[in-house]
């Protein structure tokens, strides 16, 4: 039994511009993308899912609610996935109160290769390290989830204009938990990558 809450973000208003389609509605398996990432976030120890969507979805946020999770509909479209970030941190932290031991993850709500078993790894190095941010390192490149410890929400809100949420790397202790290729979360931004990975499947 976790001692902390953990909190997972999920933004999901893009725009899929250069797919072409609405991405996240994408066929995956036996579902589809969204509720692919659902499934592994809520197969996790995870204990709240949070996912912003696009006032232009209301497919999309229809399929999450049925999924049982937190879903935040902007009131209006945000422009960068760090404005999807700062209203789901804003939710979690009205809903939930949550403690400097409690902790937030982040990953793309097009990554359907996401493991429930990076997220779990990634809850039990909390418990034993709580003030570091977690990346996994797959080869030469940093992947998803983030985890990060809570007290770093206030930070998010606190970004400049022209600052993204990897601005918190380069300021607070960060570790890398290397990991094999093959539990990378991939995401899928065109057509050619969606047909690459799900032909791996």
């Amino acid at each position: 039994m976790a001692t902390f809450l953990s909190i997972a973000i999920v933004p999901a208003a893009g725009r899929s511009v250069r797919m072409g389609t609405p991405k996240l509605l994408l066929p995956w398996g036996k579902s589809n993308v969204i509720e692919t990432v659902l499934d592994a976030w809520q197969q996790s120890r995870a204990a709240e899912v949070v996912v912003v969507v696009h006032p232009d979805d209301a497919r999309l946020a229809e399929i999450c609610r049925a999924r049982s999770v937190h879903v935040v509909v902007a009131e209006s479209p945000p422009p960068d996935m760090k404005a999807s970030v700062q209203l789901g941190l804003a939710f979690a932290r009205e809903r939930f109160s949550p403690s400097e031991r409690d902790a937030w993850l982040l990953s793309p709500a097009d990554a359907p290769t996401l493991s429930p078993q990076v997220i779990d790894l990634f809850l039990s190095q909390h418990e034993e390290s709580p003030r570091e941010i977690l990346v996994p390192r797959h080869g030469d490149r940093r992947g998803h989830p983030a985890l990060f410890p809570w007290p770093l929400a206030d930070e998010v809100a606190r970004l400049a204009p022209n600052e993204g949420v990897n601005a918190l790397f380069a300021r607070h202790a960060v570790r890398e938990i290397p990991l094999p290729p093959e539990l990378a979360a991939r995401d899928v931004d065109t057509p050619e990558e969606y047909a690459r990975l799900k032909g791996n499947l």
